[in-house]
């Protein structure tokens, strides 16, 4: 083999280990990238699970109070 020949073979395999060594390093930082959403949605679902509980219980504890206070009359 002429050293022209083995330059280019050497060139070609290290220009395929390092395209496949880059599309790795891309894939795990676009997995990363999902996951780290896929927190965020969890943790924004939690924070709007929490939202509505609070607004349940501020809703509810008046009517709590009313029912401690008595029945309601009603006249029709």
């Amino acid at each position: 083999m002429s050293l022209a020949a083995k330059t280019t073979f050497v060139l070609c395999c290290a220009t395929t280990a390092w395209m496949v060594g880059y599309v790795h390093y891309q894939q795990e930082a676009e997995r990363r990238q999902l996951r780290l959403g896929v927190e965020r949605d969890i943790e924004r679902q939690e924070s709007n699970k929490l939202k509505k509980l609070q607004q349940e219980t501020q809703l509810v504890e008046p009517l709590v109070e009313a029912a401690k206070q008595g029945p309601i009359l009603r006249t029709t």
